[in-house]
């Protein structure tokens, strides 16, 4: 099994160009499955989610090819209406694939989906919607067996505004008769690049990005070229690797507004950042700054998923830091292997706080999740010394080779 060697001290420098986004690209590789003609995207990472993805299409009966970044996907010969426990136990977000395979094909059979352990993250949210939709769901035996001859659209009322339930609602009543309402929707931009998508396709989608999300439901969806929008979090990875590093980067192909907060907090914490249409610069050259109280919540609010990675830029920062982990019970995984890297944070349930310490010291670590492990490579490349990182599989889960973006910036760093 690879890992992931660096060796640390190096400041960053350079440019980068950031790449599609893995939460955006994942619920639209879902809904090409609702349309019988081709369809197209363009920027779609080149990432071990996204291939699963396309596995699951292909499994279904679709035709998929993927080369330099973008996905062909034909969904006219889809026929099956069971995703076996394999795909689903290889990402999260094969849960978005019932509400496509139930509109099109009318049921659906699934287990329990995979992905990073970082908590319950329980799909009842989607299954309560789906009833209120006129779905029937049973859950025997580990599987959910969904049938429905026709959405009864309605108002859903969401009792938390979580992302993927948001996602296969609209998914799901993209094809359907009537309208459907989404109140307490999730908000994050990559729920508007999916109401794009499906409008792009001849969909009737509006409000997303606010609370309350109109579906009005069409018969069918034709075939279309998009292009997926980049990664917030990946040039949240970056910005907190060179916080800490120091250095001089300029990240593009970047909407600064989708990472408006973050860039207040880096600046906040001692970076000077500067943002133009599609670009975001930092500098930073001295000792980050502790931030007090971090806490986080549904966007517009600080993301779970950046939790991890301003943890460990912010390990050797002057001051202390208290996180505070409002979404999922398990997303501090990383912090004992930060500890043996020398950073001194106590965790008490939903709390870790985080007194920053002189430095970091090289170790052998492993990854547990994503974010987590790619908090690890942050903390890497500004160790003295040597680290070596396993369990790199999670990385690349959400990581286009991440070796080889930060060796552009100049880090000592190589997959061995």
């Amino acid at each position: 099994m690879s890992k992931i060697a660096i060796c640390g001290g190096q400041k960053l420098n350079g440019e980068i160009m950031v790449q599609g986004s893995k939460n955006a690209a994942l619920p639209i590789l879902a809904a090409t499955v609702l349309s019988d003609e081709e369809c197209v995207l363009f920027n779609c990472p080149d990432l071990e989610d996204v291939r699963a993805a396309l596995k699951i299409i292909d499994w279904l009966g679709g035709d998929t090819e993927y080369s330099k970044h973008t996905a062909t996907i034909s969904g006219g010969n889809i026929h099956r209406y069971k995703i076996p426990e394999e795909l689903m136990n290889s990402m999260r977000s094969s849960v978005l694939f019932l509400g496509p395979m139930l509109a099109k094909l009318k049921r659906a059979e699934i287990s329990y989906p995979g992905g990073c352990s970082i908590g319950l993250r329980p799909i009842d949210l989607h299954i309560k919607a789906f009833r209120q939709l006129g779905v029937t769901v049973e859950e025997i035996g580990g599987r959910i067996y969904c049938s429905a001859e026709k959405i009864k659209p309605c108002k859903v009322n969401l009792l938390f505004p979580s992302v993927g339930a948001t996602e296969n609602i609209m998914l799901l009543c993209a094809l359907s008769d009537g309208e459907t309402q989404i109140l307490n929707a999730a908000r994050e931009p990559e729920i508007v690049d999916l109401q794009n998508f499906l409008n792009s396709m001849g969909a009737k989608i509006s409000g997303a990005g606010s609370e309350t999300i109109h579906i009005i439901g069409v018969e069918k969806l034709q075939k279309v070229q998009y292009n997926i929008m980049s990664d917030r979090i990946f040039a949240t990875t970056v910005l907190c690797a060179v916080a800490c590093c120091g250095g001089d980067v300029i990240l593009r192909n970047i909407n600064p507004n989708h990472i408006e907060l973050m860039l207040s907090m880096l600046a906040g914490a001692g970076c000077n950042i500067i943002t133009g249409e599609n670009y975001v610069r930092i500098r930073c050259s001295k000792r980050l700054l502790g931030l007090g109280k971090v806490m986080t919540s549904p966007y517009p609010g600080f993301p779970t998923d950046a939790q991890a990675l301003f943890m460990s830029a912010l390990s050797g920062a002057e001051g202390t830091t208290v996180f505070v982990e409002n979404i999922f019970e398990s997303r501090y995984k990383h912090v004992p292997e930060l500890i043996k890297m020398g950073a001194d944070i106590i965790v008490d349930g939903r709390l870790a706080a985080v007194t920053g310490c002189n430095y970091l010291q090289g170790a052998t670590v492993e990854a547990q999740d994503l974010r987590g492990g790619a908090a690890l490579v942050i903390a890497g490349l500004s160790a003295i010394g040597d680290t070596v990182i396993g369990g790199i599989r999670h990385i690349d889960r959400g990581y286009e080779h991440i070796e080889e973006t930060f060796k552009g910036l100049g880090a000592n760093i190589r997959r061995i």
